[in-house]
């Protein structure tokens, strides 16, 4: 089983180059065949995730959620499955090109840093034997591919004002098949009011997790800390929204901003920064 699931796992990879470059040449070339070629892609990628990760669980017999190479497969899986459902319900394809980069490079980073030994399972920590890691992680992943949408939507906003701003004459662009401006913000702020539900009540499983495996609930432990930056960005965000009616550019670079922080928060703490989540 761990042969088919590395199969599994080159499949997926492929399956989201694939995917990345045919958006990419969709949006290029105005083409809907293309683009519909990079959504099957697409979906061929995320049920070769999907198959890895269950894959992985039958072998280790535990939910595959305590390494960095479990951690990026649930990322993915996470970014993908919201993106495809966003993709569906809205039709909106050009965001591909904008979020399907992130799982692809994501999977980069397994490839080029992460040795056999990493992604190899063994003998887990005493910290990562509780259920609260499972719903933990969960929440994280349904957040932080919610987030990465929110990103996508953020960038494609500010490349079609520009455009707007630019273009004083009636010449198409790329970026003139982008749904409105409006449209692209609005869908912004329902991915980030999804998302920092999600995020709160992964922070929230985590102290209860903590407190299980370490007997407190919050040790300013540098995830904790960059956690709970990054809830606070999406706060911001949400309260500006709300109380004071930010949008377009500046809800739009708070949405690259956050979805930064998420990433420091996953590789930067993870790798960069010693304690008690080294490990991951």
């Amino acid at each position: 089983m761990e042969n088919l699931e590395i199969i599994m796992f080159y499949i997926m990879v492929a399956a989201f180059v694939i995917s990345t470059v045919l958006y990419w040449l969709g949006m290029a070339m105005k083409k809907d065949l293309i683009n519909h070629l990079a959504t099957f892609a697409a979906i061929i990628g995320l049920v070769a995730n999907t198959a890895a990760i269950v894959l992985r669980w039958v072998v280790t017999q535990r939910p595959p959620l305590t390494n960095g190479y479990e951690f990026i497969l649930t990322f993915c899986w996470g970014i993908v499955m919201i993106y495809l459902f966003v993709e569906f319900r809205y039709k909106f394809k050009a965001l591909g090109s904008f979020v399907m980069p992130v799982p692809f490079l994501l999977l980069m980073f397994i490839i080029m840093k992460m040795g056999p030994t990493e992604r190899v399972s063994g003998a887990i920590p005493p910290a990562l034997k509780s259920q609260w890691l499972t719903f933990h992680v969960f929440t994280a992943m349904l957040a932080y591919g919610a987030f990465a949408i929110s990103f996508g939507l953020g960038i494609m906003y500010l490349i079609k004002t520009s455009a707007n701003t630019n273009e004083k004459n009636t010449k198409e662009t790329w970026s003139s098949h982008f749904p409105h401006e409006n449209v692209l913000d609005e869908l912004a702020y329902k991915m980030i009011g999804f998302a920092f539900p999600m995020l709160t009540l992964c922070i929230v499983t985590g102290a209860i997790w903590a407190n299980y495996a370490w007997g407190t609930y919050w040790s300013w432990d540098p995830k904790e800390t960059w956690s709970l930056i990054t809830w606070i960005i999406y706060a911001a965000y949400l309260h500006a929204r709300l109380m004071y009616g930010w949008k377009g550019k500046r809800a739009a670079w708070m949405a690259i901003i956050g979805f930064a922080a998420v990433l420091f928060t996953f590789f930067g703490v993870n790798y960069l920064l010693p304690g008690l989540h080294s490990y991951a």
